[in-house]
């Protein structure tokens, strides 16, 4: 089939979030104005570039107690810090809590009863259990097409990683095994792992 996005698909769910899948999971840790803490997690996420560092996050819709975008946008805009932390199967329960719309003055740490544990250059908090964590710098806010929706780049201005996923020398996601978004509810997680070579290029 074909279809055009602004005509409708005509299918039961849209299909367009299980066509570009799987998406890694942004679990972005902000700080308000006031010092308050929120965490929430996007799918709309990945690397743009690795020297220096960069990542790109979107986040689409609003909310009901702010005037514009959700919480992790408002304080991004604040404050123009934000760390990534990295979802692993493990915390899958604890990563769907914080995707709950609640209010602004509402800690997600503590209501999904996660631990805390200092950033080293930003201010937001990270996610102690976390295998590893992008602490960032906003680069660029850009509002998108869609009302209250926008991207983010930021830059990674430090990384954590959990010395018990570094095996031989690697970080290996199998050890922890990153949580990746599809479509509708569905998710997946990176349990194996195989390599390929590039072809040389003749000389």
């Amino acid at each position: 089939m074909f279809y055009q996005p602004k005509n409708g698909h005509g299918l039961p769910h849209n299909p367009f979030k299980a066509i570009v899948s799987p998406r890694p999971i942004a679990w972005i840790s902000t700080l308000d104005a006031k010092g308050r803490a929120n965490l929430a997690p996007y799918s709309f996420f990945n690397a743009m570039a690795d020297n220096p560092p960069i990542v790109v996050f979107g986040s689409t819709g609003g909310k009901a107690d702010q005037p514009q975008f959700k919480d992790t946008m408002a304080n991004i805009r604040e404050t123009g810090e934000f760390v990534v932390n990295i979802v692993s199967y493990a915390m899958k329960d604890a990563m769907n809590i914080t995707s709950g719309d609640l209010p602004a003055d509402i800690d997600e740490f503590e209501a999904a009863g996660l631990e805390k544990a200092a950033s080293q250059i930003v201010q937001p908090p990270r996610v102690a259990a976390a295998p590893a964590a992008l602490e960032c710098k906003l680069f660029k806010f850009v509002d998108l097409i869609a009302e209250n929706s926008a991207m983010v780049i930021g830059e990674v201005v430090g990384i954590h990683m959990d010395d018990r996923n570094i095996v031989n020398g690697m970080f290996d996601v199998t050890t922890y095994q990153p949580l990746a978004r599809l479509g509708y509810m569905d998710y997946s997680r990176v349990s194996e792992t195989f390599s390929l070579q590039r072809p040389k290029q003749e000389q």
